[in-house]
């Protein structure tokens, strides 16, 4: 059995990506870290990413980056393109972290800080 490609997204002075890089090291899982202030948002990562999840669930509502939005800006989004429109030109209003596992063409994914989630992959039960 090969090993899984793990890839956790995010911006490095956030907490919880602090967290969950710490986390994947203390577990010795090997993943590589793609970060959105430097390298943006991959491309089709979103459409993938909104796929796999809800795009409300996606969209951080909570952070500074959303606060600082005008209120016309905040109304505007209102579905799925308009979210992962703003999400993809500002990624700090992408919750975090976001993690993907993939084994050949099965991939998986969770948003936000979900260690039980990882320990399942890690021991195999890969299911979302």
């Amino acid at each position: 059995m090969t090993s899984p490609q793990i890839t956790l997204y995010g911006i490095p002075n956030c907490d919880t990506v602090k967290k969950a890089r710490a986390w994947f090291t203390a577990q010795a899982l090997s993943h590589d870290f793609h970060d959105f202030k430097k390298q943006g948002v991959p491309p089709q990562a979103m459409d993938r990413w909104t796929a796999a999840v809800n795009w409300q669930k996606l969209l951080n509502r909570s952070g500074t980056t959303w606060r600082k939005l005008d209120a016309p800006t905040q109304s505007a989004v209102v579905d799925a393109s308009t979210a992962s429109a703003l999400m993809t030109a500002q990624p700090s209003l992408i919750k975090r972290p976001v993690v993907e596992l993939q084994w050949g063409s099965h991939r998986l994914m969770t948003v936000g800080y979900v260690p039980e989630q990882w320990e399942a992959w890690a021991q195999g039960n890969a299911t979302q």
